[in-house]
């Protein structure tokens, strides 16, 4: 590999032990070697961000859990790779510069521990006689919010506040009671400098973003899907920002995001109902595509436009998997985004075993999509519909089929933790 293609940021492959790492490499070239793929990935974009999609309490456990598992022959190489990812006493060093949760991730978090979960919400119960179920929940999810922001406050303020948010979720069974999120999101925020909201991106919570972005509060748009929406939510923070800006709010401290659960988007959603009543195929590489396409199209939109917000990807998988190989397209066809890609341990354990021999090249998101699988995605209405930006009303966003589902699965994790606290009282 000549220097020129080091400097320019193109990832050789891991080369086998053949002697050829021991014989005349450069001390560059063994280093680009040690690094793992999620190192490898970030590296294609000094503005690219990996973030951690699960509770900051469960990596610990998660990262003995993949040293204990990792094939014999890389336990060295892998258990290096994690203590590169999260480095308490240097997080500035560390690779993950912030966290996503929502009220699922928050649930495992509290099962993990779940002894230990129960003795609190006993002592909150001696502390506050009067409080119901509902009270103490209440508590206890920002008690795991808290705990998580704080493991991060450190990389917060190293990087001038810039990196070092925790993403967390008002109560999802408010979606449509605007003043009721707002007061939650006020409430949240405060713990802790390092707490970004995240609202859904439909009719209701598009006022909300506007609203809490004129205050100065840091906002990750969640349960978005497609275009319409990220236009949408594009707007309303670009608006209430020029609020926060007229009067004079301090914006040290903020940012904005704007989330695309790519994995929900293709897996909940109506292209399996479509390609039968249509009697098209979609492999799964045309699915992914799906996806990697809508992500290109928004990414061009916001930087075009001059927009604050920035993509981030979330619920990811590996695949498709060609010849025979899982590949790593969410990486691969978008390497060289500036954005933000949150990456939930099953990924991260995945990529790091599947793509030791992946290239990343950083003019990948300059690609446009095969034009031939664009033509064939377009027969399908739910695809028509994401990647149009006009696609759907802010009205009908909530009725998205992946956003519904979505929103059910997590108004049904808010619902048993809250179970888990009465049976416990």
């Amino acid at each position: 590999m000549s220097r020129k293609q080091m400097s320019e940021g193109s990832s050789p492959r891991r080369w086998k032990s053949k002697g050829i790492t021991s014989s005349g490499l450069r001390s560059e070239e063994l280093d680009q070697l040690s690094k793992s793929p999620m190192e490898r990935m970030n590296e294609t974009c000094e503005k690219s961000e990996i973030w951690y999609d699960a509770s900051p309490l469960t990596y610990g456990e998660w990262k003995e859990d993949c040293i204990k598992t990792a094939p014999k022959k890389r336990t060295d190489e892998i258990k290096g790779w994690l203590s590169r990812y999260y480095i308490r006493d240097k997080p500035i060093e560390q690779l993950i510069r912030g966290v996503t949760t929502n009220p699922p991730l928050s649930w495992t978090a509290i099962k993990n521990d779940l002894l230990f979960w129960k003795e609190w919400v006993l002592e909150q119960g001696r502390i506050n006689p009067k409080a119901t179920a509902h009270d103490i929940w209440w508590l206890l999810y920002k008690e795991t919010i808290r705990r998580g922001a704080e493991r991060y406050f450190g990389l917060f303020r190293q990087s001038g506040f810039k990196y070092g948010f925790l993403s967390a979720q008002v109560d999802p069974r408010t979606y449509k009671q605007e003043d009721a999120m707002i007061q939650q999101a006020v409430e949240i925020s405060s713990i802790a400098s390092n707490i970004m909201i995240k609202i859904p991106a439909t009719e209701e919570g598009l006022r909300v973003l506007k609203i809490l972005t004129s205050k100065g509060i840091s906002t990750n748009a969640t349960l978005g899907e497609i275009v319409p929406q990220y236009v949408a939510v594009a707007e309303a923070v670009k608006e209430g920002l020029d609020i926060a800006k007229k009067d004079g709010v301090d914006l040290g401290r903020w940012r904005s995001v704007i989330t695309m659960m790519v994995g929900r988007y293709e897996e909940l959603g109506r292209f399996k109902e479509e390609s039968e009543q249509l009697g098209i195929e979609l492999t799964d590489q045309e699915i992914k595509w799906s996806s990697i396409a809508i992500l290109k199209k928004t990414i061009d939109f916001l930087k075009e436009g001059g927009y604050p917000s920035k993509m981030l990807l979330g619920s990811m998988r590996p695949g498709p998997v060609i010849a025979n190989k899982t590949r790593v397209w969410y990486f691969e066809k978008l390497a060289g985004a500036d954005a933000v890609f949150t990456c939930g341990p099953k990924f991260i354990k995945a990529v790091d075993i599947e793509g030791a021999e992946i290239e990343f090249d950083r003019n990948a998101i300059n690609e446009p999509v095969p034009e031939e699988v664009i033509a064939k995605l377009n027969k399908f209405k739910y695809f028509r519909q994401a990647y149009d930006s006009r696609g759907l009303e802010p009205s009908q966003f909530i009725e998205h089929p992946a956003v519904k589902a979505t929103l059910d699965a997590f108004i049904q994790a808010t619902d048993e933790m809250e179970d888990f606290v009465a049976k416990v009282l």
